[in-house]
This record gives structure tokens, C-alpha cells and sequence, in this order.
């Protein structure tokens, strides 16, 4: 399968709580809901098509958390059969019992884990939100693909899903369009290392 980080972000890079003002409030973040205004039925088809590719999805626990709390009860969501039926990893050393089923709990080394994962049949498994695995997941070189839909507003703080002292990583863009509500949507796959150069103009 293929690794693939799907994330929403503001132009400044943050990804902290984009669905509602209470979805993440860790380290005092108050500016939550942000990505909300700008979702229109374009970017629910678009979703749509990225949901329907994965056979697998996978996620750090505080995303597993709010999730689990909530999907179960979407039931008239568009997308909440699929989301509810998928098999679901959770990257977490904390967690000994996850009832949003089907859950597999991995407890062990992350990086191997989800690398085993990788191995087997389907065509992708996908990283909703959970920033930090995704970062984790990215220096050591598993993620594949990225779809970064950037939201036109600027928060100024929260956390980043490229946060200062990360891991390079050069990209390739494969696809990118604007939506009507104002998304730019983007896709990448990784590409190794940044490549460099000195502008001779």
C-alpha cells in the first residue's frame, strides 16, 4: 500500500484543530475552526475521491480519539460508512483498548510497524490529521504521497505540520486546483532530498 498524509493548513502552516474551536485546544490553542468557511461541495467531491482510494487508515491517538468519539454517530454522513468500515491503526503507547471498530492498536516500534503495513496488498493507506506521526513517518521516509488542501487565512500560531527544525524532504507536485470556496488543493509525492543550487541570474 501506499502512504499517503492527507492535511488541512492554514497559509502560515498550521494544522491544529481546523474543524471546530474546541477540536484541539492543546497548548492553549483558541483559534480552532479555521478550514470550516472555505469547504464547499467542490471539496467534498474532491474528498470523496480520496476517501474512496484508501483500504486502510491510519492515525496517532488524539485524532484516533476525537474520531472514534465521533464518526460512530455520523451514520448519514456521506462518508460514514466508509469511514467506519475501513480498517483502522492506531500509532499509540498509550492506549490498550480502542472500540471503534476495526481498530489494530500498534504499540511497538512505529516506523517498522507501518512500514509492515506498507507491504501489504491495497492501494493506500491514509493519514487523516495527526500532524505529529505524519511528521514522524515523513523524516523516516514512508509517506509517499501528500495532499495538502491550504485554507486562505492565517492564524499565527498553533501547531505546524512543518514545524521549524523538521526533517528536509524534497517533493514533486503532481496536481494542483483551486476550489471555488477558496481551497488550494495540492498534491506531491516525496521526492528524497531537497535538491540545491545557486541562482546565477
Amino acid at each position: 500500500m501506499k502512504l499517503v498524509v492527507q492535511q488541512f493548513l492554514t497559509l502560515d502552516g498550521v494544522s491544529q484543530g481546523p474543524g471546530s474551536p474546541d477540536e484541539d485546544t492543546s497548548d492553549g490553542f483558541t483559534r480552532g475552526g479555521w478550514f470550516v468557511p472555505y469547504v464547499d461541495q467542490e471539496f467534498m467531491e474532491i474528498s470523496e475521491d480520496w476517501l474512496g482510494r484508501a483500504d486502510g487508515l491510519l492515525f496517532g491517538r488524539r485524532t484516533y480519539e476525537n474520531f472514534a468519539r465521533d464518526w460512530p454517530t455520523m451514520t448519514d454522513h456521506p462518508f460514514g460508512k466508509t469511514m467506519n468500515g475501513l480498517p483502522k491503526y492506531v500509532a499509540t503507547q498509550s492506549l490498550t483498548g480502542a472500540d471503534w471498530n476495526p481498530t489494530t492498536i500498534l504499540a511497538g516500534n512505529i516506523a517498522a510497524e507501518v512500514d509492515a503495513l506498507k507491504q501489504q496488498p491495497g492501494r493506500e493507506l491514509q493519514i487523516h490529521g495527526s500532524s505529529r506521526l505524519a511528521q514522524s513517518l515523513l523524516a523516516a521516509g514512508l509517506v509517499d504521497e501528500l495532499r495538502l488542501a491550504i485554507a486562505p487565512v492565517v492564524v499565527g500560531r498553533g501547531r505546524r505540520l512543518f514545524p521549524d527544525g523538521g526533517t528536509p524532504a524534497g517533493l514533486h507536485l503532481l496536481s494542483q486546483r483551486s476550489t471555488a470556496g477558496g481551497l488550494s488543493v495540492h498534491v506531491f509525492e516525496t521526492a528524497g532530498m531537497p535538491a540545491y543550487g545557486v541562482y546565477e541570474g
